[in-house]
């Protein structure tokens, strides 16, 4: 089975490309070799390799500058999956596409499911939302997989930020009024390998178990370099920011645990696994602890 991948060198596409060849021939591409601004682009590449399965991990991730690139945000996010599937539909082939918990607005106490209504409230979360509602219409085979704050060992990430100013020693606030589900590169592909694995397709929600705030995922990630750390919590009005955050766009991971007959891993087992990731890749020595 061929299978072409899109956003080879990002988080998660770099996790996916290690990931897939269980399944077939992986064709990996980055931004020099399928930019998805181009609809042209897009068609031509599909069209020449012919897949059996479109994996879409490429996306316009800067939540904060679509707020004033929104015309870009949305060729990518929003467009590009459309052209996409309508190129997958006329293959017959399967498109496999990542969204986020920030189509959701936060107004709710309680984690999301998969059919509640989506709510955005900034640029980002809105052209995320048109990305799946291109797919969902085109008619094509689709395997759209929500997740949330994800990050990994490699690349620019809230976890690496926070590890480097913990291990440099830097005074941390982080706000603590916004709660979601931490989710790590790695285990977002392994999730996506046993759902193509399981034939799945539809929406699915692809976090790990359990919920914190950024200043609990900040305490964690200390807990590994400097337990003795305090982590400062500040209210979201404390650090503004162009784009605003929903207050809870936590995930409801039931739907995967069931199609899948198991449950996710904690958040807090994956920040373990990829702070040992991180140290490997950093030469095998552990930071100076530092409080």
């Amino acid at each position: 089975m061929r299978i072409l991948l899109t956003g080879r060198n990002g988080q998660v596409g770099w996790e996916l490309e290690r990931a897939l060849p269980a399944l077939g021939e992986v064709v990996a591409t980055d931004r020099k070799d399928l930019n998805l601004e181009s609809a042209e682009a897009i068609s031509k590449v599909i069209r020449k390799v012919k897949p059996k399965v479109v994996v879409n991990a490429a996306a316009y991730t800067g939540v904060d500058r679509a707020e004033s690139d929104y015309d870009l945000a949305m060729r990518v996010n929003g467009i590009a999956p459309g052209v996409l599937a309508d190129e997958a539909k006329r293959l017959g082939a399967l498109l496999v596409h990542y969204s986020t918990d920030y189509i959701f607005g936060g107004e709710t106490t309680s984690s999301y499911v998969e059919t509640d209504t989506a709510n955005p409230v900034n640029a980002y979360g809105l052209t995320k939302l048109e990305g799946e509602k291109r797919i969902a219409g085109s008619g094509c085979r689709y395997l759209t997989l929500r997740t949330s704050w994800v990050y990994a060992p490699r690349g620019r990430n809230f976890f690496l930020a926070m590890a480097k100013k913990i291990q440099a020693g830097d005074d941390v606030h982080v706000v603590n009024d916004q709660r979601g589900v931490p989710s790590e590169a790695r285990f977002v592909a392994e999730m996506t390998l046993a759902l193509l694995q399981n034939a799945a397709e539809g929406t699915f929600h692809v976090v790990p178990g359990g919920s914190t705030t950024w200043h609990g995922f900040a305490t964690e990630i200390a807990k590994h370099l400097a337990p003795e750390k305090i982590i400062r919590p500040i209210a979201s009005d404390e650090y503004p920011t162009p784009a605003r955050r929903p207050r809870n766009s936590v995930l409801n991971s039931a739907k995967l645990a069931h199609r899948l007959g198991m449950l996710p891993a904690d958040w807090r087992l994956l920040v373990a696994r990829c702070f040992t990731q991180w140290i490997r890749a950093s030469g095998g020595a552990r930071p100076p602890e530092r409080s």
